[in-house]
């Protein structure tokens, strides 16, 4: 059996720093307000604090542009990063401990800050590191971290807090972020030459801006922007109505969460893993083509609960298989950005098409809920669940005009950072 390079073990630990705080924050945060009588409306507005991740290719250009030659043009942002990141963690301890609610929100706040902008590096990182070939296991490597560290924010930690209280679950969080900063301080960062196999200089505003515009304008950009943008529009409709159709339909909370959430993580971790494994031996279009079509299965098999009426065994098989091909999919076309990005502006490009990917499904949520409301547009669950089928089944007609502009075979690079 093949060694797993040690470079994507430390791309994993990084990503899994970056999930811990959002992993908080989509899970426990509402549990910890809600626990403090926080109201049901200003809960709502509890997602503004995960602003820096939908903004954060407005500053990705500075991490391009900026690094230290001699700490690293990557780690020269990693490094700071992690370690505000560990001190932020720190003190919502103590305003946790102190009951200071609006300290707290701040701070969090900040740790999607650090987080945000230290994805930029790590992204460009990857972009740097990661030969052709090893495309599907790096994006692997980023979709299991990142999802891991969501769970052991959002979940494990939150589970552990019963014993540890608040203030033990982020001094938990900052141990964690210290251990892999302390990984990364003993990192060697390839220099631009071995990263690119020849001299790269330093790129200054202008070159950066003529490169970032070269990229935008390579043909077939606008069908990539709509690719990106819209291979997640369907599936995201369709799950955020799943977990009410559930409630409606008489199951209890607790079987959701263990279904969905528990056993839904794991099965959405596998078929990241075994997407990964599958962008590593197929063409990376082929690949997303593939689980494309597959993950068509259970979004149909989500109107047919809908039509047909629901059972234990529908709604569990339907519910793994939609998270196992989610998952595949999310990691074959991350692997598929990534092998179009320009790795002289790794951070910036990627962060650009990484922020396409995140705006194409953020409709998706209130465009549901306004067309199954009775209300407004009264499609049902049924209706609904119908519409994302057909929405991501159109989405695999863009693979046509992807195939047409299709770049040349990149020659393979030198290894770095074994």
């Amino acid at each position: 059996m093949r060694r797993i390079p040690s470079r994507l073990w430390l791309l994993c630990a990084l990503y899994f720093v970056q999930g811990l705080p959002f992993g908080f924050q989509v899970t426990a945060l509402p549990v910890y307000l809600r626990s403090r009588g926080v109201s049901l409306a200003a809960l709502g507005f509890a997602g503004a604090l995960s602003l820096p991740w939908l903004l954060k290719a407005l500053w990705a250009p500075l991490v391009d542009r900026y690094g230290s030659a001699r700490v690293g043009r990557r780690r020269s942002w990693i490094l700071p990063m992690q370690a505000g990141l560990a001190l932020a963690c720190a003190l919502a301890a103590l305003a946790a401990g102190r009951g200071s609610l609006p300290l707290l929100l701040g701070l969090i706040f900040v740790m999607n800050l650090f987080a945000a902008t230290q994805d930029i590096a790590v992204d460009g990182f990857a972009v740097d590191l990661l030969r052709p070939e090893e495309l599907g296991l790096g994006n692997t490597a980023q979709v299991v971290g990142y999802k891991l560290g969501m769970l052991t924010g959002g979940g494990l930690l939150v589970w552990a807090s019963a014993r540890i209280g608040w203030s033990g679950l982020f001094l938990a969080m900052a141990v964690l972020c210290l251990a892999v900063f302390t990984v990364v301080l003993f990192v060697r960062e390839p220099s631009p030459r071995e990263a690119e196999g020849r001299e790269a200089p330093r790129l200054d505003w202008p070159a950066l801006g003529a490169r970032l515009k070269a990229a935008l304008t390579v043909p077939g950009t606008g069908w990539l922007l709509l690719f990106i943008g819209t291979y997640k529009l369907g599936e995201t409709m369709s799950d955020v109505l799943y977990k009410p159709f559930l409630v409606d339909a008489g199951y209890t909370a607790g079987q959701i969460g263990l279904w969905v959430g528990t056993w839904g993580t794991a099965a959405s971790l596998l078929g990241s893993t075994c997407g990964g494994l599958l962008a590593a031996r197929l063409p990376l279009l082929r690949a997303v083509a593939l689980t494309g079509t597959l993950r068509l299965l259970p979004l149909a098999g989500r109107w047919l609960l809908a039509r047909a009426g629901i059972s234990d065994a529908g709604v569990l098989g339907v519910t793994l298989t939609e998270e196992f091909f989610g998952g595949a999919l999310t990691t074959v076309m991350f692997a598929f950005m990534m092998s179009r990005t320009d790795r002289r502006i790794g951070a910036t490009h990627y962060t650009l098409l990484a922020s396409v990917e995140v705006a194409g499904k953020a409709p998706a949520g209130p465009l549901a809920g306004l067309l199954a409301d009775p209300r407004y547009g009264d499609l049902g669950y049924a209706n609904l669940f119908l519409l994302g089928v057909a929405l991501s089944a159109a989405f695999l007609a863009l693979l046509a005009p992807l195939r047409r502009h299709a770049p040349a075979p990149t020659a393979p690079r030198p290894a770095a950072c074994r």
